[in-house]
Order: structure tokens, then C-alpha cells, then sequence
């Protein structure tokens, strides 16, 4: 069963706090957008459609009680939350341009996002949908794909961005296979790819990030998919770091590269990857993985969350909207 890690009712935003898997299932609840922002910030919800629809339920809640001068902070505190996802602005906007276009407080301003965010939800599955048909074509009957970090269900609010054409697959009587790759230091790729896979019935490998170019190399995988946090107008792609050494090492190869995100994702305002904001998390996240510290006490610590593929090296994108080409096949 691929799960929902996102609910949406009268009373609240309830989200599948990520952290704990995979020892355990636990559901949080959101009443506001504090509640939302603090989610996205401390990765209870992770996945750039995720956080974006997080966003929008979050201000619809805080649109209940509140009015539009505080929805608009309310707004700018969610955008900081996360830097890099260009799905997180976008759904917030789209937000207030709603709460700005009503002239009026409390009740119906609250019905009318509540509306809009479940427009934002509804359409994003709709997106994986079609992300996941367009992708089929680009499989074949037994696939063997490797994937980075978490771009399936948990990451959005359908079944997957990268993930969408395997499970599309399974769906088709296929045979898919997915080798994932760790994704240090949070292992969203170990705890959370691993998980949502296995719970679906798609058989499921994991290395380690660093074995990732050697697998590649021996041919063992006829395809890469990898989600998005940002696509530049030229291009270019911010995705959890590591996806650059994989596109590096696909290159190397032969080995089909495909980003799969929805149009949200694609950010014409940013002409190319430099000028996409990177975050950097809490050197924590690396410092103090396991029971004891990994490192010495006076290492210093660069601790990126994303990195950035150049349009040169990517096969394909993969939206809702159909399959266009990347740099590396309009150079074949």
C-alpha cells in the first residue's frame, strides 16, 4: 500500500512525522501555520510538493482566526522555513494571492483557503499521476532504476515525483526494481525510500551513497530518477546533495538521467543553478548520526542539504505536462 503522509480535516493538518521512520508511525497535529513551519523546518515533512501543500493548509488554518496583516507574516515565516524548495513560495503565494482577493475575515477568508488548499493537494496528485504515465514510456518491462533521497509518496501529495513511474508500473503488470541510495545524513533514502517501497510491494536494494557510481559503472541499472526542489529557468537542478555525483557518474555510463517534478517546481524567475539559495542544515545531522560522535570534537563542518546538476547532464524532465528534453540528449 503506498502510504499518505498528509491529512487534511475541520479540526486540524495532521502529518506523518517522517523522523521516526521507520521504528515507528506516529501522526502529529498542525493547528496554524506555526505549527506548519515548525514542521517543515524540523523535516517532520520533507518533499518540495510536501511542504508546499504543509504551507497551504497551514495558512488555511491560520486563516480562521486571524487577518490579513498577520496571514502575511504568517506567510514570510513559512517561506524561511525551508530556503530552497520553490514549492514551498509558490504554494504560499498562490495562498495569499487567494486571501488577498477577499474582502473579508474570520470565516470566509478560512473557507476560501481551505479551498485552495485543497486545490493545491488534489492537483498535485493528479500531477503524480501524470508524471507517472509519461515516465512509463521511458521504462522498460522489468526496470531497473537507482534512485536518490525520498521522491515518492512521502515527498508529495500523490504517489511520487521520481517514484510516480514505478509505481506506475507495478500498477501495469510490470516488473520494477529499485536500488536507493542512502541519502546522508538524514538516510531519507534508508529510513523513508526503503519503507514507502517495501510497503508498496516494490523490491527494494540500498547502498551506500559512495557505491552508487561503481553500480552505475557495471551497468547494473538501465536508469536514474531523482526529484527536485528547484529547476532553473536554464535547467539546471537543486536536489539533495549527492544527486551531482550521480548524474557525474550516469554520464560516465550512458546511463539515462531523469528529473521527474511538477511544474511547481520549475522556477523561471531564477535564470540558473548559481542563483538558487542553498541551505545548509545543523552540523548536528552529521556530527552526531549514531549514539556516539563520528567525528572529532574539533572538526569543522560543511553541511549542504542540496546540491546542484547542471542542465548538461541531465537525459530528461518528466512533469505532468509530458516528457522534455535536458542537455545531455540535445547534445546526442
Amino acid at each position: 500500500m503506498i502510504p499518505t503522509p498528509i491529512r487534511f480535516d475541520d479540526q486540524a493538518l495532521h502529518l506523518l512525522d517522517q523522523r521516526r521512520l521507520p521504528a515507528q508511525e506516529v501522526w502529529i497535529d498542525c493547528h496554524g501555520a506555526a505549527d506548519a513551519a515548525e514542521a517543515i523546518a524540523d523535516l517532520v515533512v520533507r518533499g518540495a510538493p510536501a511542504i508546499g501543500i504543509t504551507a497551504a493548509y497551514g495558512l488555511a488554518l491560520e486563516g480562521r482566526r486571524t487577518d490579513l496583516d498577520q496571514l502575511e507574516t504568517a506567510a514570510r515565516d513559512l517561506i524561511a522555513a525551508r530556503p530552497t524548495a520553490v514549492n514551498l513560495g509558490w504554494a504560499v503565494e498562490r495562498m495569499m494571492q487567494c486571501a488577498r482577493s477577499i474582502a473579508a475575515d474570520g470565516d470566509e477568508l478560512g473557507a476560501a483557503l481551505t479551498r485552495e488548499a485543497l486545490a493545491i493537494h488534489r492537483e498535485d496528485a493528479e500531477a503524480c499521476r501524470a508524471i507517472g504515465r509519461y515516465g512509463l514510456t521511458l521504462l522498460s518491462d522489468s526496470p531497473r532504476v537507482l534512485t536518490h533521497c525520498n521522491a515518492g509518496a512521502l515527498a508529495t501529495g500523490g504517489i511520487g515525483t521520481a517514484l510516480a513511474p514505478i509505481y506506475t508500473a507495478m500498477e501495469e503488470g510490470r516488473n520494477p526494481e529499485v536500488f536507493a541510495c542512502e541519502a546522508r545524513p538524514v538516510m531519507q533514502g534508508s529510513r523513508l525510500t526503503t519503507w514507502e517501497l517495501t510497503r508498496a510491494g516494490v523490491p527494494v536494494t540500498l547502498l551506500v551513497d559512495s557505491a552508487a557510481a561503481f553500480l552505475i559503472r557495471r551497468g547494473e541499472v538501465e536508469s536514474i530518477w531523482v526529484g527536485a526542489d528547484r529547476i532553473a529557468a536554464n535547467g539546471d537542478v537543486a536536489n539533495k546533495v549527492g544527486t551531482l555525483s550521480l548524474a557525474c557518474a550516469a554520464a560516465l555510463a550512458d546511463v539515462p538521467f531523469y528529473v521527474a517534478a511538477p511544474r511547481s517546481t520549475f522556477d523561471p524567475d531564477t535564470p540558473n543553478g548559481a542563483a538558487i539559495p542553498i541551505e545548509y542544515r545543523d552540523p548536528s545531522e552529521l556530527a552526531a548520526r549514531f549514539a556516539e560522535p563520528v567525528s572529532a570534537r574539533e572538526t569543522r563542518f560543511w553541511t549542504p542539504a542540496f546540491d546542484i546538476t547542471p542542465v548538461a547532464l541531465v537525459t530528461a524532465y518528466v512533469s505532468e505536462e509530458g516528457i522534455s528534453s535536458g542537455g545531455r540528449s540535445k547534445r546526442a
